[in-house]
């Protein structure tokens, strides 16, 4: 049951966004100090499922690795970058598109590459490398990027992703190794409550935007889609030509594809003052949910049929 609800995210994220347009009510409650802590919760979520050993698939497959990594910080940044020219968003809104651009991969990659029968090893490597990166590259690469457009504070974009990101991994990884006992129990039941969170932090951004969201429209929604569209895409096309192996191709997609919004969210929120800096963020939750699931669901498909071939 467990399992069933929480593979379900994409669901429960786009319905939870959807009542929060009609009745922002119902979710903008969850604000303030909860947002971080919510994230942490997530983060701490994700470093109990890592050991060390799992870092050690860094040197199994180094260019694997390097080649998703690579492409998470250069593939997505510039997307961002263009998409908020291309479709002519206002500053913040703009600027909200690079910052989420500039994320690290989202812990909710690892699901959806089991999903997917993708390797899941390299995407728990890959999504922990960039996260750890993201300590420096997120705020760098925003400011880089969007600090031409408005200022922002490298500075805090740093501080704020040690806070919510490196501490909580860290303590996670502290338990695993030294509570196994306590984390196995934990980890029953840790990405369902991921799931919640992810959930409540996306709908309260929507409920909170909701009028700016439905102003910017189209252009908004069709900036975010093209993306993560663009980001699987490219990401599958450039890591199929390096690596030249249909699975990992696929992971590295994923991978690409899909960026830690709700670290988005709590950088914009903690770094900007203009809110409508993070609904970029929180737009982008639904769409690399959406669009993820409906790729695994294809991939695993395609190979639940070459299982039955080769049978």
């Amino acid at each position: 049951m467990i399992n069933r609800l929480t593979n379900a995210f994409p669901f429960w994220v786009l319905i939870a966004s959807l009542v929060a347009l009609v009745h922002p009510l119902f979710f903008t409650w969850f604000t303030g100090p909860l947002i971080p802590i919510g994230l942490a919760i997530i983060m701490l979520g994700m470093g109990l499922t890592l050991t060390l050993e799992d870092f050690r698939e860094v040197v199994r497959y180094p260019t694997w690795v390097f080649i998703g990594v690579f492409l998470q910080y250069m593939v997505m940044p510039f997307l961002g970058w263009s998409l908020g020219y291309v479709f002519n968003l206002p500053t913040q809104l703009a600027v909200g598109l690079v910052l989420v651009a500039c994320c690290p991969g989202g812990t909710a990659s690892n699901v959806v590459s089991y999903l997917a029968r993708a390797d899941v090893p390299l995407s728990v490597t890959i999504t922990a490398i960039s996260t750890f990166l993201a300590v420096v590259m997120t705020p760098v690469l925003t400011a880089w990027l969007a600090g031409s457009r408005v200022e922002v504070d490298a500075w805090g974009l740093f501080w704020s992703t040690v806070q919510v990101v490196i501490l909580p991994i860290a303590i996670g990884l502290f338990m695993n190794r030294f509570f196994p006992r306590v984390t196995k129990r934990l980890v029953t039941f840790s990405p369902l409550v991921a799931v919640i969170f992810i959930t409540l932090i996306v709908a309260s951004i929507v409920g909170a935007g909701r009028d700016q969201i439905i102003e910017s429209g189209l252009k908004l929604i069709l900036a975010v889609f093209s993306l993560h569209a663009l980001g699987f895409l490219l990401g599958y096309v450039f890591s199929k030509i390096w690596v030249r192996r249909e699975i990992q191709a696929r992971t590295i997609s994923i991978e690409v594809g899909m960026q830690n919004s709700g670290l988005g969210v709590v950088l914009a929120r903690a770094n900007f003052v203009d809110p409508l800096v993070a609904i970029p963020s929180a737009i982008s939750s639904v769409f690399h949910s959406l669009i993820a699931s409906f790729l695994a669901a294809i991939w695993r498909k395609m190979e639940e049929k070459k299982s039955e071939s080769g049978a």
